[in-house]
């Protein structure tokens, strides 16, 4: 039995993501004190052009250009063994050194929490950082973790059925974050 996907909503256009991105590029900067010794992570895959954007936009509003990296978490998930017998990495462009700085994680939905969990891991394999802190555009609860975002675009209160699914331009062809509903 095969199940589709049912679109139910649009949750953030282009523009909403646009300003959730400006608020949490903000909130970074004021908990950081500034941009200085800061290091952004993508969470491959979508989580690298928010990464990407969160970086233009502390651009933008402090003229501090913060490094961005992309990490793949695929060898550090702890369902690898469910997903695929082999696994399909991509090179890491994550060569931005982490020791001693701040580094936030991107992502762009966090749901059970088990991504970001892989990814501390990826991150314990480059170095030791001051700090690590997660930055998500859509929270949609769920947890099965105990882990929290620092940074949220939007929280999006969600049941299981639902899937909640952030397009951007360089995948997808289109910029924004679509609910969707799992039918039998």
């Amino acid at each position: 039995m095969t199940r589709e996907l049912r679109r139910k909503a649009v949750l953030m256009d282009r523009d909403a993501m646009g300003r959730a991105l400006k608020r949490m590029a903000h909130q970074i900067l004021e908990q950081n004190e500034g941009g200085e010794n800061l290091v952004f992570l993508g969470i491959r895959r979508r989580g690298v052009p928010l990464a990407q954007k969160l970086a233009g936009c502390v651009r933008e509003i402090e003229g501090t250009e913060v490094p961005v990296g992309e990490l793949d978490i695929t060898l550090y998930r702890d369902d690898l063994s469910e997903k695929s017998s082999a696994p399909v990495t991509a090179p890491v462009r994550a060569d931005i050194p982490v020791q001693g700085r701040t580094v936030v994680l991107v992502d762009d939905v966090i749901y059970t929490g088990r991504t970001a969990r892989a990814a501390l891991d990826a991150i314990r394999s480059m170095g030791r950082p001051a700090f690590i802190r997660l930055a998500v555009l859509v929270d949609r609860g769920h947890r099965e973790l105990p882990i929290r975002p620092d940074y949220v675009g939007k929280n999006v209160p969600t049941s299981r059925s639902e899937v909640v699914s952030v397009h951007v331009d360089e995948y997808d062809g289109e910029t924004c974050v679509l609910l969707h509903e799992l039918s039998a």
